[in-house]
Protein backbone atom coordinates (compact mmCIF):
# COMPACT_ATOMS: atom_id res chain seq x y z
CA UNK A 1 0.00 0.00 0.00
CA UNK A 2 1.22 3.40 -0.70
CA UNK A 3 2.14 5.71 2.11
CA UNK A 4 2.28 9.32 2.68
CA UNK A 5 2.81 11.00 5.71
CA UNK A 6 0.67 14.66 6.41
CA UNK A 7 2.24 16.85 8.84
CA UNK A 8 1.09 19.76 10.81
CA UNK A 9 1.44 23.11 9.94
CA UNK A 10 -0.55 26.69 10.89
CA UNK A 11 -1.37 27.05 7.18
CA UNK A 12 -1.08 28.30 3.40
CA UNK A 13 2.27 30.42 5.30
CA UNK A 14 4.04 27.25 6.15
CA UNK A 15 3.80 25.50 2.78
CA UNK A 16 7.63 24.74 2.81
CA UNK A 17 7.37 22.28 5.56
CA UNK A 18 3.94 20.46 3.27
CA UNK A 19 5.10 16.89 2.25
CA UNK A 20 5.73 16.48 -1.20
CA UNK A 21 4.38 13.43 -3.20
CA UNK A 22 4.30 12.76 -7.02
CA UNK A 23 1.31 11.67 -8.87
CA UNK A 24 2.98 9.90 -11.83
CA UNK A 25 1.51 6.20 -11.66
CA UNK A 26 0.04 5.49 -15.32
CA UNK A 27 -2.31 2.75 -14.66
CA UNK A 28 -3.37 1.85 -17.98
CA UNK A 29 -0.40 2.87 -20.41
CA UNK A 30 -1.35 0.90 -23.37
CA UNK A 31 -4.75 2.63 -23.31
CA UNK A 32 -3.96 6.21 -22.31
CA UNK A 33 -0.27 6.48 -22.22
CA UNK A 34 0.17 10.22 -21.47
CA UNK A 35 1.55 11.29 -18.09
CA UNK A 36 1.51 15.13 -17.42
CA UNK A 37 3.69 16.28 -14.58
CA UNK A 38 1.82 16.19 -11.25
CA UNK A 39 2.64 17.08 -7.90
CA UNK A 40 0.44 17.18 -4.52
CA UNK A 41 1.90 19.32 -1.18
CA UNK A 42 -0.09 17.83 1.68
CA UNK A 43 -0.93 19.43 5.65
CA UNK A 44 -2.92 19.93 7.62
CA UNK A 45 -4.30 22.45 10.73
CA UNK A 46 -6.31 21.60 13.65
CA UNK A 47 -9.33 21.86 11.22
CA UNK A 48 -8.78 20.70 7.87
CA UNK A 49 -6.46 18.81 4.73
CA UNK A 50 -4.49 21.07 2.99
CA UNK A 51 -3.59 20.06 -0.44
CA UNK A 52 -2.28 22.03 -3.38
CA UNK A 53 -1.81 20.60 -6.93
CA UNK A 54 1.03 21.93 -8.97
CA UNK A 55 0.61 20.45 -12.78
CA UNK A 56 2.74 20.69 -16.32
CA UNK A 57 0.78 19.27 -19.44
CA UNK A 58 0.29 19.56 -23.10
CA UNK A 59 -2.76 21.81 -23.69
CA UNK A 60 -5.65 22.46 -21.61
CA UNK A 61 -9.52 22.36 -21.27
CA UNK A 62 -11.81 23.98 -19.09
CA UNK A 63 -15.74 24.49 -20.08
CA UNK A 64 -17.27 23.12 -17.19
CA UNK A 65 -18.63 26.05 -15.07
CA UNK A 66 -21.33 24.45 -13.04
CA UNK A 67 -20.67 23.38 -9.43
CA UNK A 68 -20.93 19.15 -9.50
CA UNK A 69 -21.03 19.15 -13.11
CA UNK A 70 -18.86 17.02 -15.15
CA UNK A 71 -15.19 18.62 -14.55
CA UNK A 72 -13.70 15.38 -14.91
CA UNK A 73 -13.87 16.20 -18.48
CA UNK A 74 -11.84 19.07 -18.41
CA UNK A 75 -8.08 19.34 -16.87
CA UNK A 76 -8.89 18.12 -13.85
CA UNK A 77 -7.44 16.98 -10.15
CA UNK A 78 -8.82 14.67 -7.45
CA UNK A 79 -8.54 13.96 -4.17
CA UNK A 80 -10.68 10.83 -2.78
CA UNK A 81 -10.79 9.86 0.55
CA UNK A 82 -12.18 7.66 3.67
CA UNK A 83 -12.01 7.09 7.13
CA UNK A 84 -11.20 3.25 7.30
CA UNK A 85 -13.85 2.73 9.81
CA UNK A 86 -15.98 4.22 7.82
CA UNK A 87 -18.12 2.80 5.10
CA UNK A 88 -18.15 5.94 2.56
CA UNK A 89 -15.88 7.73 1.02
CA UNK A 90 -15.98 11.17 -0.68
CA UNK A 91 -14.33 12.43 -3.70
CA UNK A 92 -13.32 16.11 -4.56
CA UNK A 93 -12.95 17.14 -7.92
CA UNK A 94 -11.31 20.66 -9.19
CA UNK A 95 -10.84 21.75 -13.18
CA UNK A 96 -7.97 23.81 -13.62
CA UNK A 97 -9.73 26.68 -13.59
CA UNK A 98 -11.23 26.00 -10.16
CA UNK A 99 -14.37 24.57 -10.94
CA UNK A 100 -15.58 22.08 -8.14
CA UNK A 101 -17.31 18.64 -7.85
CA UNK A 102 -17.81 17.39 -4.25
CA UNK A 103 -19.58 13.82 -3.12
CA UNK A 104 -20.27 11.72 -0.32
CA UNK A 105 -20.46 7.75 -1.58
CA UNK A 106 -20.32 4.34 -1.24
CA UNK A 107 -20.02 3.53 -4.62
CA UNK A 108 -19.52 5.14 -8.32
CA UNK A 109 -23.59 4.64 -8.85
CA UNK A 110 -24.49 4.99 -4.86
CA UNK A 111 -23.76 8.90 -4.08
CA UNK A 112 -25.19 12.09 -2.94
CA UNK A 113 -23.52 15.46 -4.14
CA UNK A 114 -22.67 18.19 -1.97
CA UNK A 115 -25.30 21.07 -0.70
CA UNK A 116 -24.98 24.66 -1.94
CA UNK A 117 -23.98 24.67 1.76
CA UNK A 118 -21.44 22.04 2.13
CA UNK A 119 -19.90 23.07 -1.20
CA UNK A 120 -18.67 26.39 0.92
CA UNK A 121 -17.56 24.79 3.59
CA UNK A 122 -14.63 23.24 0.70
CA UNK A 123 -12.16 26.20 0.13
CA UNK A 124 -10.50 26.37 -3.78
CA UNK A 125 -8.17 28.46 -5.36
CA UNK A 126 -6.79 28.13 -9.00
CA UNK A 127 -4.04 30.14 -10.46
CA UNK A 128 -5.75 30.13 -14.16
CA UNK A 129 -9.01 32.84 -13.59
CA UNK A 130 -12.22 31.12 -13.86
CA UNK A 131 -13.39 31.46 -17.14
CA UNK A 132 -14.15 28.89 -20.25
CA UNK A 133 -10.27 28.37 -21.59
CA UNK A 134 -8.94 25.28 -24.34
CA UNK A 135 -5.42 26.19 -25.18
CA UNK A 136 -2.83 24.36 -26.88
CA UNK A 137 0.55 23.82 -25.72
CA UNK A 138 2.12 23.40 -22.04
CA UNK A 139 0.54 24.71 -19.25
CA UNK A 140 1.43 24.98 -15.78
CA UNK A 141 -1.45 25.84 -13.05
CA UNK A 142 -1.96 24.96 -9.92
CA UNK A 143 -5.36 24.45 -7.47
CA UNK A 144 -5.78 24.61 -3.84
CA UNK A 145 -7.70 22.69 -1.43
CA UNK A 146 -8.55 23.15 2.20
CA UNK A 147 -11.12 20.66 3.38
CA UNK A 148 -12.52 20.85 6.61
CA UNK A 149 -12.59 17.83 8.60
CA UNK A 150 -16.04 18.06 10.00
CA UNK A 151 -16.80 17.90 6.08
CA UNK A 152 -15.87 14.29 6.50
CA UNK A 153 -17.18 11.02 7.91
CA UNK A 154 -13.97 10.90 10.12
CA UNK A 155 -12.77 11.66 13.83
CA UNK A 156 -12.06 15.49 14.50
CA UNK A 157 -8.39 14.80 14.58
CA UNK A 158 -7.95 11.75 12.59
CA UNK A 159 -4.52 9.48 12.82
CA UNK A 160 -4.98 7.77 9.44
CA UNK A 161 -6.59 8.58 6.54
CA UNK A 162 -7.41 6.36 2.95
CA UNK A 163 -6.92 8.28 -0.12
CA UNK A 164 -5.47 8.67 -3.52
CA UNK A 165 -4.75 11.56 -5.84
CA UNK A 166 -5.94 11.55 -9.52
CA UNK A 167 -5.10 13.67 -12.69
CA UNK A 168 -7.45 13.22 -15.47
CA UNK A 169 -8.92 14.93 -18.71
CA UNK A 170 -11.47 13.12 -20.07
CA UNK A 171 -12.00 15.28 -22.43
CA UNK A 172 -9.14 17.23 -23.11
CA UNK A 173 -6.78 17.17 -26.59
CA UNK A 174 -4.99 13.89 -24.81
CA UNK A 175 -7.31 11.83 -22.45
CA UNK A 176 -5.07 10.98 -20.00
CA UNK A 177 -5.66 8.85 -16.63
CA UNK A 178 -3.12 9.17 -13.53
CA UNK A 179 -2.71 8.25 -9.92
CA UNK A 180 -0.87 8.14 -7.14
CA UNK A 181 -1.74 4.96 -5.53
CA UNK A 182 -2.31 2.44 -8.41
CA UNK A 183 -5.07 1.41 -9.53
CA UNK A 184 -5.32 -2.75 -10.71
CA UNK A 185 -8.64 -2.57 -12.99
CA UNK A 186 -8.74 -3.00 -16.70
CA UNK A 187 -10.19 -0.01 -17.91
CA UNK A 188 -10.14 3.78 -15.98
CA UNK A 189 -11.81 3.80 -12.63
CA UNK A 190 -10.98 5.98 -10.11
CA UNK A 191 -14.25 4.85 -8.17
CA UNK A 192 -12.21 2.37 -6.14
CA UNK A 193 -11.41 2.31 -2.49
CA UNK A 194 -9.80 -1.15 -2.18
CA UNK A 195 -6.55 1.00 -4.14
CA UNK A 196 -6.48 3.69 -1.83
CA UNK A 197 -2.72 4.12 -0.37
CA UNK A 198 -2.82 5.51 3.37
CA UNK A 199 -2.33 8.77 4.71
CA UNK A 200 -0.85 9.41 8.01
CA UNK A 201 -1.35 12.63 10.19
CA UNK A 202 1.06 13.94 12.52
CA UNK A 203 -0.06 15.76 15.22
Amino acid sequence: MKEAIVPAAGGWADIESFNTIDIDCVPWPEQFPYRPQVKASLAHTEDALLIKFDVKEEGIRAVCTEPNGPVWEDSCVEFFVKDPQSRYYYNFETSCIGVGLAGKRISRQEFSHFTPEQMALVKRRASLPCEPIEAAGETQWSVELEIPFAALDCPAKPAGLLANFYKCGDRTATPHFVSWSKVLTPSPDFHRPEYFGKLTLIW
